[in-house]
């Protein structure tokens, strides 16, 4: 799962009701001994920003407007609760992206012609400059539509346990409280930015990363129309085996090919003391964040199970700092390392359900990434003790991953202004 997944995957679990925070299949109760829901979610997702660049020119370092960035994913959930005693659920999630596709394109007032992305007179990651500064012509990737990414598959699979330690229609004094543990496996194929996709030949959307999720969720039905919530949940990663490194190409046709060195800075240094695969490959990031609301009930009768319902949230995400697939890999062919930032959303939602097997729910949200940096490699690691990086002296300090090109001071990217609008359709099924 690539760094975007994974806050879609967050905002997938902030687009339920209040009641399904803190719902948990429940069995062995006097007058129901066996519990279990199965859900269907559908989401659409459209995501957009803006990618900019430090450049400097007439005298001084200034932001330089380059890309329009498009995001549109369409996916699909299965979630399996299956309640294994009192209040207490095992479930299982597969998500199925029929279509996960990246496009790229000038923005307003940025062309071939005066697009920094084609006149660089740094040519190469390892720093060569051209013979005339300020007429270079080094070209970092090429912007048009047959280069766009386009990927699907299966995602990461999802299990976990969910526990309510108080629920309040068993004990009204109290509120409904749920604590949650989610493991997700690195069960999709490895994604791989260095090859070339089609809307043909999609490519894979896995990192091998496995992650453990915390949570826990309070709600309160306070009167026959409002339930406010609030929760919170944090994500652990950790690497497993099969991750990729951008340091891949140089085991596999040697540091001196010409593929590993139009990506590496210095790709002899891969496998080193220092630049192991473990410390060239994938970072992943920590992500947490917090979620608040209120459901409100306009019609309810709880003897048939029908009831309708608005619902309206907000949230706030944090993304750390890592080394990942983002939103310029595919053009660079390379994972990058990408500053950290945060998320703010908002959504509104309407539930309904007319008979006790079946509930139907409808969601719109919108959200802001704050903005931040996509190249922000670090040149290096002082490995011989002298408290510096020896860039010239002693060359086998420099971080492989480092590109002269984009993540040196004055020549990075960012992306602002992003946003990401999200639909979904969830059937409920209870058993």
């Amino acid at each position: 799962m690539n760094r975007l997944g994974i806050l879609l995957a967050a905002l997938v679990g902030t687009q339920v009701s209040a009641a399904e925070l803190t719902r948990v299949a429940s069995s062995f109760e006097e007058k129901d001994p066996f519990g279990m829901f199965l859900d269907f979610t559908y989401q659409f997702t459209r995501e957009r920003g803006t990618i900019s660049r430090e450049w400097y020119q007439l005298g001084q370092l200034q932001d330089v407007t380059e890309l329009n960035y498009l995001k549109v994913e369409n996916r699909l959930g299965i979630d399996l609760h299956l309640g294994i005693y009192k209040d207490l659920e095992l479930h299982v999630g597969v998500p199925i992206i029929f279509g996960q596709d990246r496009t790229w394109s000038f923005a307003g007032g940025t062309d071939a012609n005066n697009s920094t992305i084609n006149r660089n007179c740094t040519l190469d990651p390892q720093g060569t400059q051209c013979a005339d500064p300020g007429r270079g012509m080094g070209q970092l990737f090429n912007v048009d539509p047959r280069f766009n990414s386009y990927r699907a598959g299966l995602g990461d699979f999802t299990f976990g346990l969910a526990w309510n330690p108080f629920v309040q229609k068993k004990d009204p004094s109290k509120p409904t409280w749920t604590l949650r543990f989610d493991y997700t496996a690195p069960t999709a194929a490895l994604l791989n930015p260095a090859q070339s996709t089609s809307s043909t030949s999609r490519g894979a959307i896995g990192d091998k990363v496995h992650r453990y999720t915390f949570s826990t969720h309070v709600s309160k039905r306070l009167n026959q129309y409002i339930e406010p919530y609030v929760g919170i949940w944090y994500t652990l990663p950790w690497k497993g085996p099969g991750f990729y490194s951008n340091c891949d190409v140089a085991y596999a046709e040697g540091p001196n090919s010409e593929t590993a060195r139009a990506t590496l800075s210095h790709p002899e240094n891969c496998g080193r003391d220092g630049w192991t695969r473990e410390d060239t490959g994938v970072r992943p990031v920590h992500t947490g964040g917090a979620n608040f609301g209120t459901e409100i009930t306009v019609f309810e009768r709880e003897e048939r199970f029908q009831k309708v319902a608005f619902d309206f949230r907000g949230w706030f995400n944090y993304v750390s700092e890592g080394r990942t697939y983002n939103e310029l890999s595919d053009p660079m062919r390379k994972l990058l390392y990408s500053s950290d930032y945060g998320q703010l959303g908002g959504q509104f939602g309407i539930i309904g359900s007319a008979a006790e097997f079946i509930k139907l729910r409808a969601y719109t949200s919108i959200a802001y990434n704050t903005e931040h940096f996509l190249t922000n490699e670090d040149i290096g690691k002082d490995l011989n003790g002298n408290g510096v990086v020896d860039v010239s002296s002693a060359p086998e300090e420099i971080n492989p991953n480092f590109d002269y090109r984009v993540d040196r001071v004055g020549r990075r990217f960012r992306i602002e202004q992003q946003f990401i609008f999200s639909f979904m359709l969830n059937a409920s099924f209870n058993f």
